[in-house]
């Protein structure tokens, strides 16, 4: 495994990522889009990175980690240009064309932008704890046309229970409520039912 720590720069900031490659380079990647406070190296994103490295998939990390200062004047078209500057330098002279989007919180603001690009127009999708009181991750899922696997809380503060309703019409779309979870995807103050809840996710993970 060769891991590649760099920085891409877009008009307004600078943003780390990783990449996770195997020796001989396959035609498949991962793109992780994680949360604002959620990593890549929490629980979620850190096994399903795991389960797709162990498939034969290199991993890219965007590890935009704002500052929450930072968030609350972060507009969308900035947030879009970060993330375009990690893929644009990541995928050049790259020969990937099997691609999958796993996204947490607020990186489904990103993926529902990214996933409708002609070069990802076939890429599969997970969207975990996705934001959808927002109307545009709402209508990304809604519209998805590629496969896609949507995992909810039931007691997350972003769920939705009439929109997820709607979502769940999509049959592109695995939708998954884990009631009784917040938006970690985790029971308040019982950790063996979270560790419980964290490996039913991983193996939907595996199968998808």
């Amino acid at each position: 495994m060769k891991i590649i720590n760099d920085f891409a720069t877009s008009p307004n900031n600078k943003v780390a990522f990783t990449i996770f490659k195997h020796e001989e380079q396959p035609n498949s990647l991962v793109i992780i889009l994680p949360g604002a406070g959620y990593t890549s190296q929490a629980p979620l994103l850190h096994y399903s990175c795991g389960i797709y490295f162990s498939k034969g998939y290199d991993v890219l990390q965007v590890n935009y980690n704002y500052p929450r200062e930072f968030i609350a004047n972060l507009s969308e078209d900035d947030f879009y240009s970060d993330v375009e500057s990690v893929l644009k330098k990541a995928l050049e002279d790259s020969t990937y064309s099997n691609f999958v989007f796993i996204a947490k919180s607020m990186g489904t603001i990103a993926l529902s932008h990214f996933i409708t690009k002609p070069e990802f127009n076939n890429a599969k999708s997970i969207w975990l704890t996705p934001l959808i009181k927002r109307n545009d991750v709402y209508n990304a899922l809604l519209n998805l046309k590629t496969k896609g696997l949507c995992i909810v809380g039931g007691i997350d503060p972003t769920y939705d229970s009439s929109k997820f309703s709607d979502i769940r019409t999509n049959k592109n779309i695995e939708s998954i409520l884990i009631e009784g979870t917040n938006h970690n995807l985790e029971f308040d103050n019982d950790v063996l039912k979270s560790i419980e809840a964290i490996s039913n996710i991983m193996n939907n993970v595996v199968k998808f």
